[in-house]
Parts: C-alpha cells; sequence; structure tokens
C-alpha cells in the first residue's frame, strides 16, 4: 500500500554529531533513564506532540529515542487528560508479562517539555505498515491482534506495526489502551473470528496468575477500575479463545496509516 511519504522521511531526519549506538534493551535502560538530552526534533507525524530525542550513553555516543510529554498530549473526550504517557508504559509492561508483541523499551522519565514516554527508538522505514506485512506474516501479526483486544487498544493505525531490519515485526503507540468500556479501534480485521493460539492462551493464563497476585507496578500507571477491566477481558479471553466480530464501520482508527 502506498503511503504518504514517496522518499523515507528518514532522510531529512537531522543527525547529531555523537556516535549513535543501537542498543539491546539491557544495554539501553541506563542511559534512557539517566542520561543527559543533548538535542532532537520533533516527528512529522502523530496527534501529540511527538519528539525523536538524543540521549547521552557515553562520551560521544548516545542512543535515539521517542518521547511523549504528557503536557503535549491533546485533550480527549474518553480518556483521562494528562494519563497516555503511562499508558504507553502500562502496555510495554503488559507485553514483557506475557512474552508478546515486541514493544520497544519504554520508560517514564522528565524530558525537555517535563515528564512523558521514553522509548528505545528503532530504526525501521515508516512508509512499511501493516498493510505490507498481512500477506507474509499473518502469524506474527496474530498477537498483536490479540493483545489490542488484551488492552483494548483504541488506535491501532497500520503505522503502529513496524518491521525492522531483521524481519522482526514490532509494536508501538499505546497511548490510548487500557480503557475500561470497550473502545477497540484495529485495521487488523482479517483476525476477526479466528481462534487465538493456545500458546498464547497459556501466556495469558500465565498473567492471570501474576495479577492475582501482584498488580502494584501497573496500579501507578492506571487505575483500579481499568486493572479491573483488564483482568476482566483476561478472563473472557481465556474462556472464549475466539477473535469477536468486529464493526468495519465503528471499529477503525482514522487514519488507517
Amino acid at each position: 500500500m502506498q503511503t504518504q511519504y514517496p522518499i523515507d522521511p528518514r532522510k531529512n531526519f537531522p543527525l547529531p554529531e555523537e556516535e549513535i549506538l543501537n542498543l539491546e534493551p539491557t544495554e539501553a535502560l541506563a542511559p534512557l533513564t539517566n542520561g543527559k538530552v543533548i538535542g532532537g526534533h520533533t516527528m512529522p507525524w502523530g496527534s501529540n506532540y511527538t519528539f525523536l530525542l538524543w540521549v547521552t550513553a557515553g562520551e560521544n555516543q548516545c542512543v535515539r529515542a521517542i518521547y511523549k510529554p504528557k503536557e503535549g498530549e491533546k485533550p480527549l473526550r474518553d480518556f483521562p487528560a494528562g494519563t497516555l504517557y503511562k499508558r504507553e508504559q502500562a502496555a510495554y509492561e503488559v507485553s514483557k508479562l506475557l512474552g508478546w508483541p515486541n514493544i520497544p523499551l519504554t520508560i517514564i522519565r522528565e524530558g525537555p517539555y517535563g515528564v512523558g514516554s521514553m522509548q528505545l527508538y528503532l530504526d525501521c522505514d515508516p512508509r512499511i505498515t501493516y498493510f505490507d506485512m498481512r500477506d507474509d506474516s499473518p502469524d506474527g501479526l496474530f498477537s498483536l491482534a490479540v493483545f489490542d483486544l488484551l488492552v483494548n487498544n483504541a488506535d491501532r493505525k497500520a503505522g503502529h506495526c513496524l518491521l525492522d531490519g531483521f524481519k522482526n515485526i514490532w509494536s508501538i503507540d499505546h497511548g490510548l489502551t487500557f480503557h475500561p468500556a470497550f473502545k477497540m479501534r484495529t485495521v487488523m480485521m482479517e483476525y476477526c473470528g479466528q481462534e487465538i493460539p493456545p500458546t498464547l492462551i497459556a501466556d495469558m493464563k500465565n498473567l492471570k496468575a501474576y495479577l492475582n497476585e501482584d498488580y502494584k507496578s501497573l496500579g501507578l500507571l492506571i487505575s483500579i477500575e481499568e486493572i479491573k477491566a483488564l483482568a476482566r477481558r483476561l478472563d473472557r479471553i481465556i474462556e472464549n479463545p475466539i477473535m469477536p466480530i468486529l464493526d468495519p464501520n465503528v471499529n477503525i482508527p482514522w487514519p488507517l496509516v
């Protein structure tokens, strides 16, 4: 599917004088958390303020991160104001507990415009979206569709699925998640009515056991009501492991990409 960018928009991104490091999440955690922001630029897409920052990671070295400040969030009628950045990290934490899908390392920290989410930048061609992947990687994308159902993702655009240089599929942009009322909007309609693989159900049973024992870490990011709603969705999926039939006139985001 042709995107609005015939030329890779990354070619227009300014670059720092420092060497850019491409670190594994375990290596990137310390600089992402404690490094000094030395520059960056706005991103050419997104409805909320989004920046690609350069964060120090040693002498004359840096990592890149996507920064979404709380103060840059546009008010929404159906999500509490100033909570989207926390939902970004909550989605990341749930993905780590499940073991899927791939979401870049995400933390919360202070940045140039105050507190916000800081996510390790993935150097992927943004012109390659879900619409380009769905025929070649239907199984690899299924876990994203199931994850969206679980976290109640109200904004699964095609451009929120990324493909890295090793053909790994990544999921980004999870600010509109965890609402207690059903809000799911997605372009991934191909999975409607399909049975969820038993391996994913087994992982969700493990998540249920974890939530029964300890939900305090999530309680710092989303409300108790939203955690209870997450637990109810988890129970429903485990009891009836079939992807719901969605309404293509209602349950789709706009724009699609």
